[in-house]
Parts: C-alpha cells; structure tokens; sequence
C-alpha cells in the first residue's frame, strides 16, 4: 500500500504538537532551575549547532513549507526573529492552523510532480513523492531531535514517551 501524500500533513501536526509539548517542559525546566528564557532559547549541542530558538522556528517552518511546496501552494515565510516562548508556541499553533487548511485534492496526483528546491548552492530536483517521504521529512525530524536532544544534554526530564506524546 502506498502512503498517501497528505498523510504527511497530519505527521507533521503531531510533529509540531511534540515540539510544543517537550518546549513547554524545557520552560518549566529553566524557571525551576532559575534559568532565564532568554538563556534558555540560547542553549544549542554544540557552537556550530543552531540555538533551541531557531531548532523550533525550522520545525514550525518546515512543518509548513514542505506540505506546501507538494500541494502546489504559496510557500508561507519562515519563522524567524528573536521570539520567546510565547511567540514560538504561538508559532507552532500558526503552523498547525495552516496545516488544518489543506485538503487531499492538493495532493492527489503530484507524486510525480517534479519539485526543484533551491537549498545551499545547486538547487535539486526531485519528485515531489521522493522528496517529501525522504528529504523533507528527514529534515524536519532531524531539527525536532535536536530540540530534544538540546532539552535532554542541559537536564530537562523529558523521556522517548515525550516524543510519542502526541501519538507519532
């Protein structure tokens, strides 16, 4: 059986629900242990390594983009900016809105659909069933990992049921 498409949609909503859920257990985290969130937003795994701020902005951003480049709509604009946790859970909802408003009939049909993604310094082209299944999804997991990960290294109790929190 093939997966469909706008499965992906609801994959990523549940992606987005985890991000909010393990952020919300990083705040209460920081607040116990007397860490400001500005402090907190700026913990990263390594130097070289986005901050937790911008790990959650690139998944609430791809959530979005990525089902819009398939379906054939107007790619939203990243998430970016110096947000606090108010604004990145907001952001997350806008995310999980947006995905709420797409429908299977933009999907149906376009696993073929050719997709070239300017990404770094040669654009790639791709199916839209290929990119979507491997790339994208893979992207979007790797930058919600880190935000985990990021929790995890810096002591927030957060455990593999965290990320199946919202059924994954």
């Amino acid at each position: 059986m093939a997966i469909s498409l706008f499965s992906f949609v609801d994959m990523y909503s549940r992606a987005l629900d985890t991000a909010a859920h393990v952020l919300s257990k990083g705040a209460e985290h920081a607040r116990a242990t007397g860490v400001s969130e500005a402090d907190m937003l700026e913990w990263r795994l390594a130097e070289d390594m986005f901050p937790l701020r911008r790990q959650i902005q690139t998944v609430a951003s791809f959530a979005m983009q990525w089902p819009a480049r398939v379906a054939g709509d107007d790619v939203p604009e990243a998430i970016s900016g110096d947000q606090g946790v108010a604004e990145l859970m907001a952001a997350i909802a806008h995310a999980k809105a947006y995905l709420a408003t797409l429908r299977p009939e933009q999907f149906a049909g376009r696993d073929d659909k050719a997709l070239t993604i300017e990404m770094g310094p040669t654009p790639t082209t791709h199916s839209a069933g290929q990119w979507l299944s491997g790339f994208a999804t893979t992207n979007l997991y790797f930058h919600l990992s880190m935000v985990y990960g990021i929790l995890r290294h810096k002591g927030v109790q957060l455990g593999k049921r965290d990320l199946f929190a919202s059924g994954l």
